[in-house]
Order: C-alpha cells, then sequence, then structure tokens
C-alpha cells in the first residue's frame, strides 16, 4: 500500500520546485509571497509557530494597585530589556504611559531579534510580584500584578488589511497636556477596532503620520492575532460581546522578595531563588525553554 503524502510536505516539494524555474521572479511579489508561504511550511514542519521567525512586540499593561503595580511593569520591561541585550537583539519603544515615579501604566515595544516571537511568545501572561510595597510608609506586604502581551511583528502585505470603517483615530499630544507641551501637535495616536474595542497606541514616531502608520500596522497585527487564537465559536462571538478585556486570572510566573526570594513559573514548575539575576539582569533562560520543552 503506498503511503499519501502529507498536504504540507507536498505543498513545500511543490514551492521548492516552483522556485527552481527559470520564471520563478517573472512575478516578484508573487515570488515573495511563495517564499513566505515555504518558509512558514517549514516552520511548522520542525515544530515551531507558523510566525514563530518573526519580532515580537510586548505590550504590558499595570494590574490595579497605582505605583506598586506601575513599578512592576517598570521592572518588567528592564527585565526583557536585559535578556534582549544578552541575546545580541535591539528593542525599541513605540509607546509608553510612564507616571512620576518612573513606573509605568502601560508599554510597548518592539523586539528585533531573529526568531524573537518564537521566543517569547510564552511570556504572555499574568505576572505576580509579592514584596514590602516601597511606596507604603507602613511597609506593609503588597501584591501586584502586571499583564504582558506578546503579539508577531507582521511584515507588510502578510495579513490582511481592516476594513477602513472599521477604525477609528484618536489624537493627542505625546508629551501629554499641559506645561511646555500645550502648543505643541498632536502626534500621538490611538487606533481602535471598532468591532472587538481592541486599541493601541503610539506615539514615539517623528510625526503623527508615522505614529497613525504605526499604530495602525499593530492594530492589524493584533486582531489578527486574535482571530487566530480563537476558534470559530469564539469568533462568531467576537464582533458582538467585544469580550476582549485583559484575563488577570491567567497568572504564569510569580516573583516573590518577601518573606522569602523565589521566582517561579506555575505552568512548569520551574523555580529559582535568584531573584537578582531574573528581574536585574534578565536571566530568563530556564523558564523559556522548559515552556517550550512543553509544547
Amino acid at each position: 500500500m503506498i503511503e499519501q503524502e502529507e498536504p504540507n510536505a507536498k505543498r513545500i516539494k511543490e514551492l521548492e520546485d516552483a522556485m527552481q524555474a527559470a520564471d520563478f521572479w517573472v512575478n516578484k511579489e508573487k515570488a515573495q509571497a511563495e517564499i513566505r508561504e515555504l518558509q512558514e511550511l517549514k516552520n511548522v514542519a520542525e515544530g515551531g509557530g507558523r510566525y514563530d521567525k518573526a519580532n515580537a512586540i510586548i505590550t504590558i499593561f499595570s494590574g490595579a494597585g497605582g505605583d506598586d503595580s506601575e513599578d512592576f511593569s517598570a521592572m518588567l520591561v528592564r527585565m526583557y530589556f536585559k535578556y534582549c541585550e544578552r541575546r545580541g537583539w535591539g528593542y525599541e519603544v513605540l509607546h509608553e504611559n510612564e507616571n512620576d515615579h518612573g513606573g509605568y501604566r502601560n508599554i510597548t515595544f518592539e523586539v528585533r531579534g531573529s526568531a524573537s516571537y518564537g521566543e517569547l511568545k510564552n511570556e504572555s501572561g499574568v505576572h505576580r510580584l509579592v514584596r514590602i510595597s516601597p511606596f507604603n510608609a507602613n511597609a506593609k506586604r503588597h501584591t501586584s500584578f502586571s499583564m504582558v502581551e506578546v503579539i508577531p511583528k507582521f511584515k507588510k502585505g502578510e495579513i490582511e488589511a481592516l476594513p477602513e470603517g472599521e477604525v477609528r483615530f484618536e489624537y493627542s499630544r505625546s508629551g501629554g497636556a499641559g506645561g511646555q507641551n500645550v502648543n505643541k501637535r498632536e502626534t500621538a495616536v490611538r487606533a481602535i477596532h471598532e468591532p472587538t474595542g481592541l486599541a493601541v497606541h503610539c506615539s514615539t514616531g517623528r510625526s503623527q503620520l508615522h505614529n497613525r502608520e504605526m499604530a495602525l500596522e499593530l492594530l492589524t497585527a493584533k486582531v489578527f492575532h486574535l482571530r487566530e487564537s480563537l476558534t470559530n465559536a469564539e469568533k462568531e462571538k467576537m464582533y458582538v460581546s467585544k469580550t476582549t478585556k485583559v484575563e488577570w486570572g491567567n497568572q504564569i510566573r510569580s516573583y516573590v522578595l518577601h518573606p522569602y526570594k523565589m521566582v517561579k513559573d506555575h505552568r512548569t514548575d520551574v523555580e529559582t531563588s535568584k531573584v537578582d539575576a531574573v528581574l536585574e539582569d534578565g536571566e530568563i533562560d530556564e523558564f523559556i525553554k522548559a515552556e517550550r520543552d512543553l509544547k
């Protein structure tokens, strides 16, 4: 009995054969699309995700708790930046909403490194910090939460554009209202996807137009990523209920500074007492590897 060839393997062979043809580059756009398709199929065949080779876009949202949670978000930002530096990856802040103490209400940045999305995608979820609050005069123990969201950075034309009527834009001054910024142009852009309620900010671009383009690109990626992760039944509900709020029950990792020191991943049970190495030096490799191996 002759075994049937797997559909993906058959398509990979078709694409590889097509690339050998003399007229492969006659239609440049078609050729580039087929090369992207081939790479995606090979990634899947090798056990990776479809977009694992892409750059990562990371957004960190602070949970309830004011200064403590916003300070925790800043700690996570430094942790990821250090991890990127250790990997030789670059990063660029796309938007930041900073408080008066150097903490972040929310921040979005792009990680530029080979397969950074594949490496960091499992960092998505709720991170929890337990410590003596530096913002409480009574030195009480405080629990803070921050949500980390990781999506792939899509190449231009790689995913379908959002219909123009589904997106609304809002504008504000990048430096905030009042003071020296009162006469500055409104360059910061917030893009909202009306059907789902998803929204993104971009404020670090050189102009309003640049921020608008980045915001639309990021919003398109966010909506596409959401659709990809939902079942067909959930997709049907998505445009009706707009149930896209952050789910704070999905805690993936705890960072405990008091009464003892420990970082523990709740999915793999990997833990370490080297809290400073994790938060200050970005040594999260063992957590990332354990979660990847679990899959």
